[in-house]
């Protein structure tokens, strides 16, 4: 035990040393889940960061795309562990190389901020294209990539070639954002179930949850492929399966049954050069 005048001399020291959970973020700042979140703009862009109140080692930090609210159970967990949340609003871009270029500025950003140098994606539903774009480009970027019912092929979803319901209004807003027709856009081998080798090779480990009747992104044209392939090139994937989601959204959301094990597989992953992986 430290004598009295060492606990002293020890507690003087950290009201001298910066608030490393408050570095020098710029813009506003309001509450998320009762952590301090600073809001700001890059590339015109709406941004945040969700604070940790005491950072774990590395800075880890989770890059949330599209839908930054949704299941974010895990995310809590995440922030109690030390972990930064950042989100950067690209919402209407479909993962395109135009939104990666903002991407590619953000994750700048971020690593000029102390922030670790690899990065735990998460991607919701049409958030799949984001991450999995990112990856693709810039997989030494990435720790690992937890994915939530993702859209990884745009045939799929928006534009419905499949067995899914598609959505004809956003599937003109993904050619005007690729810049393709639509046979362009049909001839297409750049979407996520194509572009699995370099994300493979670095060995990125995958964690994905899809509802097994989701009637919006089919598991079958989406994660189910993804899956067999990635692991045909070595990848490491995993998959909760939930059984059926709500009948109001045609099985595509339901109740996370399990956000500790998510927070678990990035925590394990995005920490595992720091000493705290569990």
């Amino acid at each position: 035990m430290y004598s009295t005048a060492m606990q002293n001399a020890l507690f003087m020291l950290t009201l001298l040393l910066p608030n490393l959970s408050h570095a020098d973020w710029p813009g506003t700042q309001d509450t998320w889940h009762e952590y301090t979140r600073h809001k700001f703009q890059l590339q015109e862009r709406n941004a945040y960061v969700v604070i940790p109140k005491q950072p774990a080692a590395g800075k880890p930090w989770v890059w949330r795309a599209r839908f930054p609210d949704f299941h974010a159970e895990a995310d809590r967990l995440l922030l109690e562990r030390g972990f930064h949340i950042a989100y950067i609003n690209t919402d209407g871009m479909l993962g395109s190389p135009n939104a990666m270029k903002i991407w590619d500025a953000f994750y700048n950003f971020m690593v000029k901020q102390d922030m670790s140098q690899k990065v735990a994606l998460e991607g919701v539903s049409r958030g799949g294209l984001f991450v999995y774009g990112f990856a693709t480009r810039w997989p030494e970027r990435v720790a690992c990539i937890y994915a939530d019912t993702p859209v990884l092929d745009f045939k799929s979803w928006p534009a419905g070639k499949g067995t899914g319901k598609g959505h004809p209004a956003t599937w003109q807003v993904c050619l005007k954002e690729y810049g393709f027709t639509e046979e362009q856009a049909l001839a297409y081998q750049g979407n996520p179930i194509d572009s699995l080798a370099p994300i493979a090779a670095q060995n990125i480990p995958v964690l994905h949850i899809v509802s097994l009747d989701d009637q919006i992104v089919p598991p079958t044209e989406n994660t189910f492929i993804l899956v067999d392939r990635y692991r045909k090139l070595g990848g490491s994937i995993d998959v909760i399966e939930v059984q059926k989601g709500t009948e109001s959204s045609n099985g595509h959301h339901f109740t996370h049954p399990d956000p500790k094990r998510v927070a678990d597989f990035i925590q394990q992953h995005a920490m595992k050069d720091h000493g705290e992986s569990r």
